[in-house]
């Protein structure tokens, strides 16, 4: 019996491992995935049934929040590789209670607001492999406020260009990571930013080429949307104000596909790492 037993618990794992070997070769088809070398693929392949692992235990914890978790592009990477990869490599400390903030005009909250319906949000950027998420959010927070300060439309409106900021803001890191704040005092103090066009992304750290006769849009200042731990005033400032830049805790992302991801499923305001 003790014998029988033995030999179905070893086919149940040859059958496991078979399977995920399978999944493996449907994912790298699916992905475009090559590998040099035989002790790399191996590597990769043991982060993918990590992978598989985690996706499994967020799915089964998340039923109630409505966030999915499944294989993507990140797949094949350890969590590690993911973060220096893609996150701020030093994360953003939260600053406290912030005294300067916007004060929304109005006191209800909208059961919805979706700007892209305004059709003042741009299409969506790819960072690629530079940790320049900071640069990105305030580029296009800029944009959006640009628009509806001017009442014009994405059909109208040139985006801007990130790779300035990656480049020419000396108080930040580059593709190393930077602070939205420092990046919006940056663009005040270049007196704008360039168009996409004119100052192409690159996905690296490059030497700053600024122009500044081919300068799209300006801002005068900015502010903070919100205190601490204020979600009312956040959404106030959202209906009101326009897109915001923002900074989570994005080490689950790695795994995300879709849905809304509960409070459980991100860290502590100190362990931010990703601004959108």
């Amino acid at each position: 019996m003790a014998i029988l037993l033995l030999f179905c618990l070893l086919v149940v794992a040859s059958l496991g491992k078979r399977h995920l070997h399978a999944e493996w070769e449907n994912w790298k088809q699916e992905h475009g995935k090559v590998y040099a070398q035989h002790k790399e693929e191996k590597i990769r392949f043991q982060h993918f049934v990590a992978s598989v692992k985690k996706i499994q235990l967020l799915n089964a914890a998340s039923n109630s929040t409505g966030a999915r978790y499944g294989l993507n592009q990140f797949s094949d990477m350890a969590p590690e590789e993911f973060k220096n990869m893609y996150l701020l490599k030093k994360g953003i400390q939260s600053k406290g209670i912030h005294p300067e903030f916007e004060k929304p005009e109005v006191t209800e909250v909208p059961s919805q607001i979706d700007w892209r319906t305004h059709k003042v949000v741009t299409a969506v950027k790819n960072q690629e492999q530079c940790g320049s998420c900071w640069a990105f959010s305030v580029t296009e927070a800029i944009e959006s406020a640009w628009m509806i300060s001017k009442g014009i439309t994405v059909d109208a409106f040139k985006p801007l260009g990130p790779q300035q900021i990656v480049d020419c803001d000396n108080s930040d890191g580059g593709c190393d990571g930077g602070d939205p704040p420092t990046a919006y005092e940056y663009v005040i103090s270049a007196g704008g930013q360039e168009t996409e066009t004119a100052y192409p992304y690159k996905g690296v750290d490059g030497s700053c080429k600024f122009d500044a006769a081919e300068v799209e849009s300006k801002i005068s200042s900015w502010k903070y949307a919100t205190t601490e731990y204020d979600e009312t005033t956040l959404k106030l400032n959202v209906a009101t104000v326009g897109p915001l830049s923002i900074c989570v805790d994005a080490a689950n992302w790695q795994y995300y596909t879709g849905g809304v991801m509960g409070a459980w499923q991100c860290s502590w305001i100190n362990e931010l790492d990703h601004c959108v």
